[in-house]
């Protein structure tokens, strides 16, 4: 498992989607922040949006705020 942080700033929701190296949609998380400034943090186990486990690899995330802008980044998965 990995633990995803980020930082938001007057933000309530946003959703963090994993992706694949093909582009592929692999898991979407909704994430509710308290609002006001700092630091959140989710984890991801290695698994798809059917709890299956996905192989090694590289993998990319966004984190998409709603009404702003978005930010992906990238990630290897280890297992």
């Amino acid at each position: 498992e990995t633990t995803i942080q980020f930082t938001a700033e007057n933000v309530e929701s946003a959703e963090v989607i994993i992706y694949n190296i093909k582009g592929q949609k692999i898991k979407t998380f909704d994430v509710i922040l308290c609002g006001g400034e700092g630091q959140s943090s989710m984890i991801w186990n290695g698994t798809d949006d059917n709890d299956k486990p996905v192989s090694s690899g590289i993998y990319f995330y966004k984190l998409r705020v709603y009404g702003k802008e978005t930010a992906s980044k990238k990630m290897i998965l280890i297992k």
